[in-house]
């Protein structure tokens, strides 16, 4: 009768260190932001496209797969407002849309249902706009590399410019299913105060 033991030793996995080994910081400041938006601009013949997506996600704090799928029927752009169908259990909800977003909306309309669309027509991706991040973090020279979490850094840097100004709170309570105003406190924890 054959021995039954394993022939490959029993191996532990290493634990996972902190999110603070990995990364200074989880977010991205409005300036930040704003050197995305510009270096987006300039960065390719979709430039357009590339700063209005990056504007979108950062002004109502819109994960990668919203993004990517949002249509022109949830845009009013006459009257300035998103209807915003959220993802993993988020409450639907209407966002007003501003001078600067409604511009940049403006200029990608076109035939396709879809508001951020291929060459070919087909819509946008969530792997299209990590890697679009990721690209233009490197054209932007921000101080530390948007590695596999750029739209988790723009999502979070929205929540912390409405948490910390206190505007819209009943938008951030609604739509990210934050139950009482002390949780919304603590959702921006790299706030200085």
């Amino acid at each position: 009768m054959a021995d039954a033991a394993p022939t490959t030793p029993n191996r532990t996995l290493l634990r996972r260190q902190p999110n603070t080994a990995y990364r200074q910081r989880e977010y991205l400041t409005e300036k930040e932001v704003e050197r995305l938006i510009e270096a987006a601009r300039k960065r390719g013949r979709n430039g357009p496209r590339d700063a209005a997506a990056i504007l979108v996600a950062y002004r109502h704090g819109l994960r990668a797969a919203e993004l990517c799928s949002l249509k022109w029927s949830q845009l009013d752009l006459r009257h300035g407002r998103m209807h915003v169908n959220r993802a993993k259990g988020g409450i639907e909800s209407v966002h007003p849309l501003h001078g600067p977003e409604l511009r940049a909306l403006r200029q990608l309309q076109g035939s396709s249902p879809y508001v951020f669309v291929t060459e070919a027509g087909t819509p946008v991706t969530t792997a299209w706009f990590l890697r679009m991040v990721q690209r233009t973090g490197r054209a932007a020279k921000l101080p530390f590399p948007l590695r596999s979490y750029p739209f988790q850094c723009i999502r979070t840097c929205c929540d912390m410019q409405l948490g910390s100004s206190w505007r819209m709170m009943a938008t951030i309570r609604g739509a990210w299913r934050i139950i009482s105003v002390i949780e919304t406190c603590r959702v921006p924890r790299g706030t200085p105060r």
